[in-house]
């Protein structure tokens, strides 16, 4: 197994392949609610850092970049709703798989859009808070823009994704192996973890004002605007 002494930056993931097969790839939007829900942290990182920003009054929008199969956003939203606070969440995915898929399980608090940071930019909107799961490691010269655009869009922001480490690779590999066949959930997310920062490399990339925390299991959040938790 490799040490990971160094971040994978050549290989890319079967699923951020146009031509990828679309069962497979369907089946891991499929479980990837499962995966999050028990490893991303979201319950946890709603309770401390989103709940407390909410009120029954005023409603406050969030957008989740990079919104997949849109489990997280619903998620956020259904909590949100739970507490009786109005959060207004816009999920955007420019994979027009990705938005199909998403489209299939509507929300009415979820508006799903099929655009890119930089659109976003571009038509001037503006948001409470940028969100993103699993995103920071796909990104390596791109991460300066997808920054830049994630200030241009919310004074706030909150980039939740993997920490890399030899036990995240082991567990992980121990606990998806029995699926391999029918998703990309095991190939992709053992690639994953490869890709992903530690935390101090995180940090030598990260512009000014913005703050990396460890976070567990296996996470790093990159926050700006945020206090602490």
């Amino acid at each position: 197994m490799t040490a990971l002494r160094e971040r994978e930056t050549e290989a890319r993931e079967w699923m951020d392949d146009p031509a990828c097969d679309l069962r497979l790839l369907e089946n891991t939007y499929r479980q990837f609610r499962v995966v999050n829900r028990a490893l991303a942290g979201w319950g946890g990182i709603y309770r401390r850092r989103i709940r407390p920003l909410l009120s029954a009054e005023r409603p406050f929008r969030l957008l989740d970049i990079g919104s997949g199969g849109g489990d997280v956003a619903r998620a956020l939203a259904g909590w949100a709703r739970r507490d009786g606070v109005r959060l207004e969440v816009t999920a955007t995915d420019p994979d027009p798989r990705a938005h199909d898929f998403a489209s299939r399980t509507p929300d009415p608090d979820v508006v799903l859009l099929a655009e890119s940071t930089s659109e976003l930019v571009a038509r001037g909107e503006r948001f409470d808070l940028a969100v993103s799961n699993h995103v920071l490691h796909h990104l390596d010269d791109e991460l300066p823009g997808f920054l830049a655009d994630s200030e241009a869009l919310a004074p706030r922001a909150l980039h939740n994704d993997i920490r890399r480490s030899r036990a995240a690779l082991a567990l992980y590999t121990i606990a998806t192996r029995p699926i391999a066949s029918r998703s990309f959930l095991y190939d992709d997310g053992r690639l994953s973890i490869r890709r992903s920062y530690t935390a101090d490399e995180l940090r030598a990339v990260a512009p000014g004002g913005w703050r990396v925390e460890p976070a567990e299991p296996f996470r790093l959040l990159l926050l700006r605007g945020m206090g602490e938790a």
